[in-house]
C-alpha cells in the first residue's frame, strides 16, 4: 500500500529530472546507455500528477545492465525492486517507504524495444494535445480519490486509457 497523492503541475520538475539525469550518468556505464528521458506525467507540462519524476533509461543489454546498474544506483539512494514480475526492465525507487520519506524519483531501465520505451509514445501524444492531457488529467484525480491507498489498483485503472491513446498516438 502506497498513497496516491496528485498536485498540480510544478513547473521545477523539468529541471528536478535534468539533475538527476546528470548524476544518474556520473554512475551508469555510458556504454550501456542509448537513451535517458523524462516520461509520465511530470514530463508533460501543465499536467497534474504524482510529484515523482519518472525516469526511463534504455539499455543495449538489460542483462549487463543487471550487472552494474544495482550498486551504482544504490550510491544516489536508490532501492531497486528485485522482485518485479515484469522481467523486461528493472525499477528503482528513490525515498522507497520504510527507508526514505516520500518517494521523489523512479527510474525504469530497460531495452529499446521493451514495452516501456514504447510508452513515449504516450508522452509524446498528451504532449501535442493538450485537450487529452486534460481528459487524463482528470482521470488521474478521480481513480486517486477511489484507489487513495493502493498504487498498483490506479495503475491498472489506468491502462485501459493509456493503452488506446497508444492506439490514437500510432495511427
Amino acid at each position: 500500500m502506497d498513497d496516491i497523492e496528485i498536485v498540480d503541475y510544478d513547473p521545477r520538475w523539468p529541471r528536478l529530472f535534468e539533475e538527476e539525469a546528470r548524476r544518474l550518468r556520473t554512475v551508469l556505464d555510458p556504454s550501456l546507455i542509448v537513451g535517458l528521458e523524462h516520461f509520465g506525467s511530470t514530463a508533460i507540462a501543465g499536467l497534474s500528477a504524482k510529484p515523482i519524476i519518472d525516469i526511463l533509461v534504455a539499455v543495449r543489454s538489460l542483462a549487463a545492465a543487471r550487472a552494474t546498474f544495482v550498486a551504482a544506483l544504490r550510491t544516489l539512494d536508490y532501492v531497486y525492486w528485485a522482485d518485479n514480475p515484469k522481467k523486461d526492465r528493472m525499477f528503482f525507487v528513490k525515498g522507497m517507504p520504510p527507508y526514505g520519506s516520500k518517494r521523489s524519483h523512479h527510474v525504469h531501465v530497460t531495452e529499446p524495444e521493451g514495452e516501456m520505451w514504447q510508452r513515449l509514445v504516450f508522452r509524446d501524444y498528451l504532449r501535442a494535445h493538450p485537450e487529452e492531457a486534460g481528459t487524463y488529467e482528470r482521470l488521474k484525480k478521480r481513480l486517486a480519490a477511489e484507489h487513495p491507498t493502493d498504487r498498483e489498483a490506479y495503475t491498472d485503472a489506468k491502462s485501459a486509457y493509456v493503452e488506446s491513446v497508444m492506439r490514437k498516438a500510432a495511427r
